[in-house]
C-alpha cells in the first residue's frame, strides 16, 4: 500500500470499522468514511474524511467513492428501528455497490455472516445472503468476509452477556444450549480484510477463530471468569425472547432478537471450514475480564441516537 493510496470504509467510528481503520492508517493509507454520524466524536481526528451516507442522492455517493482503491463495507444493521428494515438495508448496500462500481472502485471487502442463506427464515440471514450474491453479480472485485460472534473492546453480545451475569443472580440459556458458537478477535477480523484486500481473486472466507464452545459453556467460562455464581436457567426460546422484551423499557435498547436466538439455535454461528483468525477467546476474556460487562452497551445508542 502506498501513501496517496485512498480507501472508504463504512462506519468508521463504529466498531469493525473502527478496527479496520486503525490499521489502514498504520500503514499510511487515507482512509474516508460513510457513516449515519458524520458529525460524531471519533478517535481519528482529522485523519479521517467523514461523509454520510446520501443513499438518496446516489451521485454524491459516487463522489463519496470516487478516487478510492478499495472500499470496506461494514453497513448493516442488527434489528430493523423505525423506517430502516432489513429489506430498507439489503436496498442500500445494492446502492453502495452499485455506486462503488460506478466511481471507478476497484475492490470491495465485504462484512457477511456465517451460513447465510437466502432460504434462511431469518431475515438477517436472508438478507445477508441476497447481498453476496448481489456483489458477486454486480462486475466488482470482491472479497467475503463471514465472521461469527465478534469479541474485542466495544463489543456488544459478549460485553452484554458480562453485564447481564454481574447483576442478576439468575441468566437465561435459550433452549438446550447445546448449539455451538465460534468467537473471532475483532481486530483479527480486520486484519484479515486487510489482507483479502490485496488479493486478485474474487473470494468467499469465513472469518473465525481457534475455538468452539457450546453456547451454554461460552457463559459458564465468562460467569467463572467474573467470579459469578449466577445460576443459568434453560428457557423455551419463546420465553427467553419475550424476557428480552421485558429488558426493553428498561435499557432503551433491544437485548435481544428472534433472530439472533434462531441463528444461534440453527447451529448458524459456528464455520464448518477451518480457523482463519489466531485469538483464542479463553486468553483474551482472561485479560479482560475486570473491564467486561461494567457497563451496558447500547446498540440503540451506539448506531441510532
Amino acid at each position: 500500500m502506498t501513501e496517496t493510496e485512498l480507501s472508504v470504509v463504512t462506519g468508521a467510528f463504529s466498531y469493525l470499522g473502527r478496527y479496520i481503520t486503525s490499521r489502514l492508517l498504520e500503514q499510511g493509507v487515507r482512509v474516508r468514511t460513510l457513516t449515519g454520524h458524520p458529525d460524531r466524536p471519533h478517535p481519528f481526528g482529522d485523519q479521517v474524511e467523514a461523509f454520510p451516507f446520501d443513499f438518496e442522492q446516489p451521485e454524491l455517493l459516487v463522489s463519496h467513492l470516487r478516487g478510492a482503491t478499495t472500499l470496506y463495507n461494514t453497513y448493516w444493521i442488527r434489528f430493523p428501528h423505525g423506517p430502516l428494515t432489513y429489506d430498507r438495508a439489503v436496498a442500500n448496500t445494492q446502492l453502495l455497490f452499485q455506486a462503488a462500481k460506478t466511481a471507478g472502485v476497484q475492490r470491495v471487502v465485504h462484512i457477511s455472516i456465517t451460513n447465510p442463506s437466502e432460504d434462511s427464515p431469518f431475515p438477517y440471514f436472508r438478507g445477508k445472503a441476497v447481498l453476496e450474491r448481489s456483489l458477486q453479480e454486480c462486475g466488482l472485485s470482491y472479497a467475503i468476509l463471514r465472521p461469527t460472534i465478534l469479541f474485542g473492546k466495544e463489543d456488544i453480545l459478549i460485553n452484554n452477556i458480562a453485564w447481564l451475569l454481574r447483576r442478576f443472580p439468575v441468566f437465561g440459556i435459550f433452549g438446550s444450549g447445546k448449539y455451538e458458537v465460534q468467537p473471532v478477535y475483532v481486530d483479527d477480523v480486520a486484519a484479515l480484510a486487510i489482507e483479502l484486500a490485496e488479493k486478485q481473486e474474487n473470494l468467499v472466507k469465513d472469518a473465525v477463530g481457534p475455538q468452539v464452545y457450546t453456547f451454554e459453556n461460552l457463559v459458564r467460562i465468562i460467569c467463572r471468569e467474573l467470579g459469578r455464581r449466577t445460576r443459568l436457567l434453560h428457557l423455551p426460546p419463546l420465553l427467553g425472547l419475550l424476557a428480552g422484551y421485558f429488558f426493553r423499557p428498561l435499557l432503551r435498547d433491544v437485548l435481544i432478537t428472534r433472530d439472533e436466538i434462531g441463528g444461534l439455535i440453527a447451529g448458524l454461528l459456528v464455520s464448518r471450514n477451518n480457523p482463519t483468525c489466531p485469538t483464542r477467546f479463553s486468553p483474551w476474556l482472561r485479560d479482560h475480564v475486570h473491564e467486561l460487562g461494567r457497563g451496558y452497551a447500547s446498540e440503540l445508542l451506539r448506531h441510532y441516537r
